[in-house]
């Protein structure tokens, strides 16, 4: 039951403290899975900026406009998923960066 919680938590962080939470969790926790999905989420969340980064200097040129929609709304579905996925005990991994962990 508690690592139920602490998923929901690592995934919400990304709406109010997407760095400070997952970081905390991964030192504090003694779980594996706990430990591997704040890494997720944190690695997740940092590739989402750089795209979103990218994508908005090259929105200048309209080429980066879709993109930039598109990051923007992965940046707030995919936690929400992850928390959904949470709520119901399912194993779930972020995507993008499932495979490098």
């Amino acid at each position: 039951m508690e690592t139920k919680w602490s998923k929901i938590l690592i995934h919400a962080s990304a709406f109010f403290m997407p760095v400070l939470i997952p970081i905390l969790f991964f030192i504090i926790s003694q779980d594996k899975e706990i430990k591997k999905l704040s890494l997720q989420a944190l690695l997740f969340q940092f590739v989402m900026w750089v795209l979103i980064g990218v994508s908005a200097f090259l929105s200048w040129i309209l080429i980066g406009l879709p993109f930039l929609i598109v990051f923007a709304a992965m940046t707030v579905i995919v936690p929400v998923i992850g928390i959904v996925k949470a709520l119901s005990d399912a194993p779930w991994e972020y995507p993008i960066v499932k495979h490098i962990l």
